[in-house]
C-alpha cells in the first residue's frame, strides 16, 4: 500500500456482476451542494459502465433535494450528522442498519476519516475512495489523487468509477437535473410571481464566505440594466442571503424581487428552472443553474474556474460564461479577503458582467 493503492480487490467488480443480477452501490455524498452536483458525472459513468446498477446516496438533508432530482439515484438516505460531528456510536448504528441492504460496493466522496466509517461498519465488501486522514483499512480500494492530472473536482469524483491508476475517460458525460413543471407552477404561484416577462435569476450568496460574493451595489446596477431590457429579476438564495438580497433590492430601486430565504432548496431549483438567464457567485446554486442547462454567467473572485467551473462550460460552449478579473492575488481561496481590499470582486464591474450576459445568450458557435 505504499504507493497509495490496494490492488487486491480490483477483480471484485467483475465477480460481483457475475453473481448478482444488479450491482448495489452506496455513494457517500459530499456535504456541500455544489460538490454534490459535481458528483453527477460519476453517477452517470457508473450506469454506463455497469449497466444494471442501483445507486443509493447517503447525504445530509440539505443536499437531498438535488440528489432526488438526479435520474441516476435510486434512493437518498438521510445522514443525520452535522459538519464536523463524529458521533461514533451513531455512525456504527447507522452502518449496521445499512448492512441489511447488502451493498456490493461503497464509493466515499468526502476525504475525511469519519465519512469512511459507515461503509466500514456496514460490512460493504468493496469500499473505494481517495487516500486521506488515515483511511487505510476503512477503504480497501484506495485511489491516490494526482491533482495535476485531475484539476477539476468533477473529474476527481468521476475517476472513482475506474480502477486506481486507470486513465480517466474524457469528456465527462453530460448530466442534468430533473424538475417538475407542476411543482414550478405551484412555487411561483405561492410566491406571487408572474412569468409574462423573461426571468433573470441572481444568486447573490456563497456559503463558503464573503470573498466569493459580488458586491450588492454591482448586483443592483445589473438589475436596473436588465429590468430596463424587460427582464423580471429574482434574487434567489437561503435565509443567510436575505439581508444581502434586501440591500440589492433597495439599491436597485426595487426593480427586483428578493426571494432569498423564502424557499427551500427544492423550491429554489423550481425558480431557477424558470430563468432565461442566471448570474451567480461561485456557489451551489451556480451549479444548479448549469445542471438545469440555463444560460449562466458565473462570478469568480477568491475561487477559480480551473477547479470548480460550471459543468456546462466545456460541454455546451457559450451557454456558461466566466466573469472575473486577472489580478495577482486571485485566486486566494480564502473565506474573506486577506488583504482587505476585495479588489477581485470590487473591480469586477457590472459592464463586464453585462458583456458576458450578451455572449451567454448567443447560440454556441455564434460570432461575438
Amino acid at each position: 500500500m505504499g504507493d497509495g493503492e490496494n490492488t487486491a480487490p480490483l477483480s471484485a467488480p467483475a465477480s460481483l456482476l457475475a453473481t448478482h443480477p444488479m450491482t448495489r452501490i452506496l455513494i457517500v455524498a459530499p456535504s456541500w451542494i455544489g460538490d454534490a452536483l459535481l458528483a453527477q458525472p460519476l453517477l452517470r459513468r457508473l450506469h454506463d459502465k455497469l449497466g444494471r446498477v442501483s445507486l443509493d446516496a447517503l447525504a445530509p438533508p440539505w443536499c437531498a433535494p438535488l440528489l432526488e432530482r438526479m435520474p441516476e439515484i435510486s434512493e437518498v438516505i438521510a445522514s443525520p450528522f452535522a459538519h464536523g460531528e463524529l458521533k461514533l456510536r451513531a455512525r456504527w448504528k447507522l452502518g449496521r442498519e445499512l448492512a441489511e441492504r447488502k451493498y456490493d460496493q461503497a464509493i466515499v466522496l468526502p476525504n475525511s476519516f469519519k465519512s469512511a466509517l459507515i461503509p466500514f461498519f456496514a460490512d460493504i465488501p468493496l469500499r473505494a475512495g481517495y487516500a486521506g486522514e488515515f483511511r487505510y483499512g476503512l477503504l480497501n480500494l484506495v485511489h491516490k489523487l494526482d491533482k495535476a492530472k485531475l484539476p477539476l473536482m468533477a473529474e476527481r469524483y468521476a475517476q472513482l468509477a475506474e480502477k486506481p491508476g486507470a486513465q480517466l475517460q474524457r469528456p465527462l458525460p453530460p448530466v442534468r437535473l430533473q424538475f417538475d413543471p407542476v411543482n414550478t407552477a405551484r412555487t411561483t404561484a405561492r410566491l406571487g410571481l408572474e412569468r409574462s416577462r423573461p426571468v433573470a435569476v441572481f444568486c447573490p450568496g456563497a456559503e463558503y464566505g464573503p470573498a466569493k460574493r459580488w458586491p450588492a451595489r454591482h448586483f443592483a446596477a445589473l438589475a436596473r440594466e436588465l429590468a430596463g431590457r424587460g427582464y423580471a429579476v429574482w434574487l434567489v438564495g437561503s435565509a443567510k442571503d436575505a439581508e444581502a438580497g434586501e440591500e440589492i433590492r433597495a439599491l436597485s430601486g426595487e426593480v427586483c424581487a428578493n426571494l432569498c430565504g423564502k424557499t427551500d432548496l427544492a423550491a429554489a431549483v423550481d425558480l431557477i428552472s424558470c430563468a432565461k438567464l442566471v448570474v451567480s457567485n461561485d456557489s451551489g446554486l451556480m451549479h444548479v443553474a448549469a445542471a438545469l442547462g440555463k444560460p449562466l454567467v458565473a462570478l469568480y473572485g477568491s475561487s477559480s474556474p480551473a477547479h470548480t467551473p460550471p459543468l456546462t462550460l466545456s460541454s455546451q460552449p457559450g451557454l456558461a460564461r466566466i466573469a472575473r478579473i486577472d489580478i495577482e492575488c486571485s485566486p486566494c481561496f480564502a473565506r474573506a479577503c486577506p488583504l482587505g481590499h476585495f479588489k477581485c470582486m470590487n473591480d469586477l464591474l457590472p459592464e463586464q458582467v453585462l458583456a458576458e450576459i450578451d455572449a451567454a445568450r448567443e447560440p454556441a458557435g455564434a460570432d461575438h
